[in-house]
């Protein structure tokens, strides 16, 4: 589950900064307020990913995926790709704990 869910949040910080991008061009906001606010959402994605074995993990990635999607008030784009990026969590999370289970299941017979 970790290595899916991982990919997920790197797939997200490379999203989270172009979208950084995309808003300095099209919104009223400063550059630094959007590299400040790009800037530590892209370091919590880095974060998670060492933090997804441990306690809390999982929930601050959903906090993380809600966070994308209310990204999209400031980039309309990003409603879309927040949504895709909750299912892709949500598929990593599912998909990720039957593998585990299976290995588990393989390595007690």
């Amino acid at each position: 589950m970790r290595t899916l869910c991982a990919s997920t949040l790197i797939a997200e910080f490379l999203v989270i900064g172009f979208a950084g991008l995309v808003a300095m061009r099209l919104t009223d906001y400063s550059a630094t307020a959007v590299w400040v606010v790009s800037g530590i959402a892209m370091a919590l994605c880095l974060l998670l990913c060492g933090m997804l074995g441990r306690p809390g993990g999982l929930q601050l990635g959903w906090v993380l995926q809600f966070g994308l999607i209310a990204s999209g008030f400031v980039v309309p784009t990003m409603f879309v790709l927040g949504v895709v990026f909750t299912l892709l969590w949500w598929g990593s999370i599912k998909v990720g704990s039957t593998v585990d289970r299976a290995k588990a299941e393989r390595a007690a017979a």
